[in-house]
């Protein structure tokens, strides 16, 4: 969706400088995967429709790694670097100076990979001087309580660690998600202290001081309470996956895929998909997947960037990167295709075959152990089980070029680059290192000899 260009005084702060300890990990923690994704990839994907003029992204922890991992998204984010980390009010005042003062500033976490875009266009089409999203979990343990005053209006945050018995009660919590006047935020995260358990400044205390100062504060609600989750840990980040998945395949049954065992396909990209697909159990889909009319998917399937003509059928166990088919096809089982596959109505590809950077035209056929690297096969031409194209001197890589309606006999090696013409037949167990003719037979091993009179050898005592 383009960048709504009515929104030209919206700034986001993204809040991405945690280094995620319990992670146990080396990676950043906004970089943890999420299907397919790093988490803060997520992240920037739900902002992107609401237009702002700019998104800062305040990282501390990988600094490098993370700009590193964004470096080629459009439009691009600007980065600020948090070199103390002294808690969330302090990030966000890194970010301030470079926002207009009569800007409105949305505020975020960068490891709330869940959030809508739906529940972001809620609060921001509030008009307040301040204003929270806020959601009920099932259980508020960990989070920040909204405190109301006896009308209902929301008074302050109280974080965890800081809260009373009674407080700890309140069932509606922060998301960590706040939008705010520029001037007005900037003012109130110069007031703000740290005589708190971490001696941290808090983003959440500027609530309190904005009902001391007689400002309005509005909340608007998360569309479903697991936008708001974050992953502080491996089993917080498990439960966000679990929870993505199910949000994915959900969108394919609505728009009418086949999936007989749906918690059983891992979804890690985006997945087009049209009418009467069926994904069997165990398929894994990643990068960007386009499906056609009619496609079927077999158990335990994996597709990278792939894009299948409608009617195409895969096999069970078969590994698509970066393939293609323009028609109807046949896949597998236990298939590999790699990058740079294209293949034409028809087209089989069978048990054990394997392509690289191969066109196929209509109705050409590889069934059986074979390898396809760096070749252009002609419509109709068949290769036997163990032809392999030799492609690879050590060095460069070579194409072979086998024309329309030939023959490859079984186990044969054709030695790039090389040329088989129209209607050729190879002969089974021929090495083909030059040119052959159309409508010939070309026959490259050696003559068979029985030797009469041969006799095993013995062993010897």
């Amino acid at each position: 969706m383009p960048p709504d260009p009515s929104r030209p005084d919206l700034h986001v702060i993204v809040l991405a400088a945690g280094e995620g300890r319990r992670m146990r990990s080396d990676r950043p923690k906004v970089l943890q995967p999420l299907g397919g994704q790093p988490m803060l990839a997520h992240v920037l994907d739900a902002l992107a429709p609401l237009g702002p003029a700019a998104v800062h992204v305040v990282i501390g922890a990988g600094a490098d790694r993370v700009r590193d991992a964004f470096e080629a998204r459009r439009p691009p984010v600007r980065w600020v670097e948090q070199a103390e980390r002294l808690g969330t009010g302090h990030a966000v005042q890194q970010a301030l100076p470079s926002i207009p003062a009569g800007a409105r500033v949305l505020v975020l976490p960068g490891d709330m990979p869940l959030i809508r875009t739906e529940s972001l266009e809620r609060l921001v089409g509030i008009d307040a001087p301040l204003a929270l999203l806020t959601f009920e979990p099932g259980d508020p343990t960990g989070y920040g309580r909204i405190l109301r005053d006896d009308a209902g209006r929301p008074v302050g945050i109280r974080e965890e660690r800081d809260a009373s018995a009674r407080e700890r009660q309140i069932g509606e919590v922060n998301s960590g998600v706040m939008l705010a006047d520029a001037e007005c935020l900037a003012d109130w995260l110069g007031r703000i202290g740290n005589d708190n358990a971490q001696r941290e400044y808090y983003l959440t205390d500027v609530v309190g001081l904005a009902v001391a100062d007689g400002a309005a504060v509005a909340t608007a609600s998360c569309g479903e309470s697991r936008e708001a989750l974050g992953a502080n840990d491996r089993v917080q980040l498990a439960a966000l996956e679990a929870a993505l998945q199910a949000r994915r395949r959900r969108a394919l049954l609505d728009a009418g895929v086949s999936l007989p065992v749906p918690d059983q396909v891992q979804l890690r990209g985006r997945v087009e998909a049209g009418r009467d697909v069926v994904i069997d159990v165990g398929a894994v889909l990643e990068g960007t997947v386009v499906l056609g009319d009619g496609v079927e998917i077999g158990p335990g399937c994996v597709l990278r960037d792939c894009r299948l003509a409608a009617g195409t059928r895969v096999e069970a166990y078969s590994v698509l990167d970066g393939a293609e088919t323009t028609g109807a096809c046949r896949i597998g089982p236990f298939a590999r295709l790699r990058p740079g596959t294209v293949l034409a109505a028809g087209v089989k590809i069978g048990n054990f075959v394997e392509t690289k950077n191969a066109v196929l035209a209509e109705g050409a056929k590889a069934s059986h152990l074979s390898y396809v690297g760096d070749a252009e096969v002609g419509a109709g031409a068949n290769l036997g089980a163990g032809t392999i194209t030799c492609n690879y001197d050590g060095v460069n890589k070579h194409r072979t070029v086998i024309g329309s309606d030939a023959f490859v006999g079984s186990n044969s090696a054709l030695v790039a680059p090389v040329t088989i013409g129209d209607r050729a037949t190879i002969g089974a167990g021929s090495t083909i290192s030059g040119n052959a003719p159309a409508d010939a037979l070309t026959v490259a091993r050696a003559r068979q000899k029985s030797l009469p009179g041969w006799k095993r050898p013995t062993r010897k005592s």
